[in-house]
């Protein structure tokens, strides 16, 4: 079973080595980004690390409907204590984000846990953020009634209407003859020729304790069918 999800915002941020003053992002949504979501969306306390492994074990893909410009902010942060203890100083960070980027996230796994996420993300406990808490999302993840499909994530990622909601855009797209293919990246099992390693698969987000471990994603693409492009007209609106 597959869930698929519409992730769009002015700004997202998935950081994968965001410590010290420099705070990256991935150019697609990490695994414990959108875990982090969910468990939001569903209530998990950060220090339930069973209700997160649950989540966890979902297999993640990714198709890149607008890819996002990376942009870079400054961030001033002042009266920090020194290592030392004995004063304080201003510390100023790097924060990169995504604007204007569009995904399609798609979630594989048991049904039954792929239901109770679809009816936690259509109304959820905690509000929802696309990597900072004030990155929140232009238009809903889920249109009302939305449910589990009983489809592979790679099938979802070749067929599920393209998101992109300009008519403008849409319109051109239409026209062209030669569109661009659509980037995807996809939880895969290690062995793969071309697998590259994400250090990104959420262990634990207890307060002092954050620990993740590896996993494995396969990067291809897709073309932007017609029918992708008329079926996106009546999605995530």
């Amino acid at each position: 079973m597959s869930l698929a999800l519409c992730f769009d915002a002015p700004m997202q941020s998935w950081g994968i080595r965001s410590r010290g003053i420099i705070r990256d992002t991935m150019t697609e949504p990490t695994k414990s980004g959108v875990v982090g979501l969910l468990a939001a969306a569903m209530g998990i306390d950060r220090n339930d690390d069973a209700a997160l492994a649950e989540i966890a074990r979902l297999r993640l893909a990714v198709r890149v409907d607008r890819e996002g410009v990376m942009e870079r902010d400054y961030h001033i942060t002042q009266n920090v204590p020194t290592t030392q203890g004995t004063g304080h100083r201003t510390v100023v960070s790097e924060r990169y984000y995504l604007a204007d980027a569009l995904f399609l996230v798609v979630l594989e796994g048991d049904g039954n846990l792929l239901a109770r996420v679809s009816t936690a993300i259509q109304r959820p406990h905690w509000r929802l953020s696309f990597g900072r808490k004030a990155y929140v999302p232009a238009r809903p993840l889920l249109p009302p009634g939305e449910s589990p499909a009983n489809r592979s994530a790679e099938k979802v990622l070749a067929e599920h209407g393209w998101l992109e909601a300009s008519p403008r855009t849409r319109a051109r797209m239409k026209r062209q003859a030669e569109r661009p293919r659509l980037r995807t990246v996809v939880e895969c099992l290690p062995h793969l020729v071309d697998a590259q390693v994400r250090h990104d698969q959420p262990l634990s987000f207890a307060d002092g304790n954050r620990r993740f471990a590896s996993r494995t994603v396969r990067t291809d693409d897709v073309p932007l069918t017609d029918d992708m492009i008329l079926a996106g007209e009546r999605l995530c609106f």
